[in-house]
């Protein structure tokens, strides 16, 4: 759910190079304003009004054209405060706000293997921000990822997603960005293979469609309040689905897993960029098969559920400044549909071997067992279980190799119970011993793995 990386170009070999290079990331998209929708101005708490049925949230009702300029006309505060609630389920401020600047004034950098792109100012600042864009600006970026002048942004901003959006939504996070503190502000010049944007014309023509969110009607309104937050606004599948060798997103494999690019390590310690594996979400015994729709619903809100899991890693600030501020009634619909995606399996990798399990077990029991206990349950007051869990099995370990490296370092917001905070291990263990515990619960205990390498550890240090 978080920053979304996207591509692909099947064309000459050098359209293809600059599309691979562009379509990762959307730095430069401008004004990327999730929306979510079709319930309340701004979703109710409990005990308030539920989000609007199915029928409202595909085929919002037509709005009377403005007699003067959309972005002249005066604002009600509650279609600014509906635009605020849109904004955070879209989790905007996370991509849009670099470390010590100010919020929404962009140049937050996101780190791909063709170079950097930066994320844009979306402040209403005339010259450097969202100032001069009009509402049919913005709608047009959000649902076909064009801006202004008919410039192409990269998919790095999730308009793949949000074309899902209704207009009406679009339109109210548009009003709320048009109140924010305008920030004079230009974000750093992207990488020489970003400044060329015409492939994504062809690229949008192959791997995007405009296309709002339909209702079903064989589900329920929850289901299809759920659903139109997790595949628009929340953009989940960005980031828990596999890529192409296009960097489009594997729709046979949608939200089976995928992988992105983040920090590790501490906040103060020096920055660092690895690869982090995203959960599989579906039902897949190695997703979230043995959670319940109030187990994700809590993790969602919360950031934490003792039967499996805390926040940590790049899903950590998605919890923070974006789903713990969602109505209950939101995350359980979100979690009513996650809980319903059928379950998908990424490729098996190289299988472990008998050996491997064997050579980790005493690395186990000398580094892990007091916490997680000999039977990988772990316990109330201690840590949360590694049987079945959704980051142990996923097909690439690097979240696993990351955790033991350098530790879980849960956000001051993020309460997680009565559990030790996991310290890194890094300084203290080889690659050859996380490799080889890494081994051994990827395959305990029930759980299913591919075989772990030192060379892989190496490249997480």
């Amino acid at each position: 759910m978080k920053r979304s990386f996207k591509l692909g170009l099947l064309i000459s070999a050098p359209v293809s190079a600059l599309v691979l290079a562009g379509l990762v990331l959307a730095a430069d998209a401008p004004a990327p304003a999730p929306t979510d929708a079709p319930a309340p101005a701004m979703a109710p708490r409990t005990g308030e009004a539920p989000a609007l049925p199915p029928s409202e949230i595909a085929a919002p009702a037509a709005e009377t054209p403005a007699a003067v300029p959309s972005d002249m006309t005066p604002q009600t505060d509650e279609k600014v405060e509906k635009g605020k609630y849109l904004a955070t389920a879209g989790n905007c401020i996370s991509c849009h706000t670099r470390k010590g600047g100010e919020e929404f004034a962009g140049g937050l950098e996101f780190h791909l293997p063709m170079g950097s792109i930066f994320s844009t100012n979306i402040t209403p600042d005339p010259e450097t921000g969202l100032g001069k864009w009009t509402e049919e600006d913005f709608i047009k970026a959000m649902h076909d990822g064009v801006s202004p002048g008919g410039h192409y942004l990269w998919p790095a901003f999730p308009y793949t997603a949000f074309t899902r959006v209704t207009d009406d939504d679009v339109k109210a996070i548009y009003a709320y960005l048009k109140t924010l503190k305008p920030v004079k502000y230009t974000p750093p010049s992207n990488g020489i293979l970003f400044t060329m944007r015409w492939p994504m014309m062809f690229w949008n023509a192959l791997f995007h469609t405009s296309e709002r969110y339909k209702t079903d009607t064989t589900q329920s309104a929850e289901w299809n309040r759920g659903a139109y937050l997790t595949e628009g606004l929340g953009h989940c599948s960005m980031c828990h689905s596999p890529r192409t060798i296009t960097l489009a997103e594997n729709k046979d494999l949608a939200y089976a897993g995928g992988e992105i690019l983040d920090h590790v390590g501490a906040a103060d310690a020096e920055p660092k960029v690895r690869k982090w594996s995203a959960v599989n979400l579906t039902q897949a015994k190695t997703g979230l098969g043995a959670w319940s729709a109030d187990d994700i619903a809590r993790y969602l809100n919360k950031g934490f559920t003792a039967n499996h899991a805390g926040t940590w890693g790049p899903m950590t600030e998605v919890i923070v400044n974006s789903m713990r501020h969602l109505s209950v009634e939101d995350t359980k619909a979100m979690a009513v549909y996650i809980k319903s995606l059928a379950p998908k399996e990424l490729p098996a990798g190289a299988p472990i071997s008998e050996d491997q399990t064997k050579a980790g077990q005493a690395v186990y029991k000398d580094r892990c067992a007091k916490c997680h206990q000999d039977s990988g349950r772990g316990g109330m007051f201690t840590s949360p279980p590694l049987v079945g869990s959704a980051i142990v099995q996923h097909r690439d370990p690097s979240s696993l190799i990351n955790i033991i490296i350098y530790g879980a370092n849960a956000p001051k917001e993020i309460s997680t119970g009565q559990w030790e905070t996991m310290k890194p291990l890094g300084e203290v263990m080889t690659d050859a011993e996380i490799a080889a515990v890494a081994n051994y619960v990827r395959s305990s205990w029930g759980n299913t793995g591919s075989a772990v390498q030192a060379a892989d550890v190496a490249k997480q240090r």
